[in-house]
């Protein structure tokens, strides 16, 4: 089968969940190419169509897959090749866009949703062809190391207090300041920022090394740090946002909290507390949230479709 992903490259990279879904089903036989879009707002969308249809006739895909709600709105300008649309949660979430992701919907062949909550905002387009699912995880990357291996491979206190933070400080979806002013409300406790630059091998002992990881973001779709930070088995503290409530449901350690900074303290020093590592990694795999897994459902979508 060979599979054309569309999506942004905007960035100047193609985002890593995105890459590593590519990859998991060229692991599984079949064939996939990258159109990427390189424009943004509408008019740099539209301006892409020219090569997106030359890229269609010589590649000649059995079935597109876009990414992200304009991607799947430029991909249905043709007809012929039946598309796939994932919203990975911006294009729903900004109502804005969501207008062009309604048209999307209506004309794709099938449509990817993150959450419960996403599907809700547009439950009145949908049809039977849709269904929630969310972005895998390289799960063999991210697996429970002991919490002072990690910090000594890190080069990390043993005695500290950690919290890694969802994201960068700057990034102001992520919503920073809630947890800097939370963490403020407790004695002894250190944010950690998740700045780029780790490898993924870094990365897992970041995750491993810490007491707590928080989100406090202003939105989110299926955000992956939730999902990796589980499959290391590090207890989680979220305000109620996207879907990390539905994720987490039922994970001893993990907590969803208003935003309320009182009340995000109060979750965080029950964080701290929990003894040894979560049954995150269970979860994960329980509900096919690995690379491996998500790709094998994709496979049966675009045969359905094909057929």
């Amino acid at each position: 089968m060979k599979i054309l992903f569309v999506c942004s490259k905007n960035k100047g990279w193609i985002v890593p969940f995105i890459a590593e879904q590519a990859e998991s089903i060229r692991k599984l036989g079949h064939d996939v190419e990258f159109f990427c879009i390189e424009g943004k707002g509408v008019k740099g969308y539209l301006k892409c169509w020219p090569q997106l249809k030359k890229k269609i006739n010589e590649y000649k895909p059995d079935i597109i897959h876009a990414h992200y709600g304009l991607c799947g709105l430029l991909a249905n300008f043709q007809r012929k090749i039946p598309v796939v649309t994932t919203y990975p949660g911006s294009d729903i979430n900004d109502s804005k866009v969501r207008l062009f992701s309604i048209v999307s919907i209506y004309l794709s062949k099938y449509n990817i949703f993150m959450g419960t909550r996403q599907m809700d905002k547009v439950k009145r387009y949908l049809n039977k062809n849709s269904e929630i699912l969310r972005y895998g995880i390289m799960a063999d990357n991210f697996i429970p190391i002991e919490k002072s291996v990690a910090r000594e491979k890190l080069g990390l206190n043993q005695k500290d207090k950690l919290v890694v933070f969802a994201g960068k400080f700057a990034n102001k979806v992520k919503n920073a300041e809630l947890a800097k002013r939370v963490v403020s409300l407790l004695d002894g406790v250190k944010l950690m920022e998740l700045t780029g630059g780790y490898t993924k091998q870094e990365m897992c002992y970041l995750m491993n090394s810490v007491d707590v990881a928080i989100m406090t973001s202003h939105s989110e779709g299926s955000p992956q740090f939730i999902k990796e930070v589980m499959a290391c088995g590090c207890p989680i503290v979220s305000v109620d946002v996207g879907d990390v409530a539905e994720v987490v449901d039922g994970v001893e350690g993990c907590y969803i909290t208003d935003k309320n900074p009182q009340n995000i303290a109060s979750a965080l020093k029950k964080a701290i507390s929990f003894e040894g590592k979560t049954k995150g990694r269970d979860r994960i795999l329980k509900l096919g949230l690995t690379n491996e897994q998500v790709a094998e459902k994709l496979i049966k979508i675009y045969k359905q479709i094909i057929k």
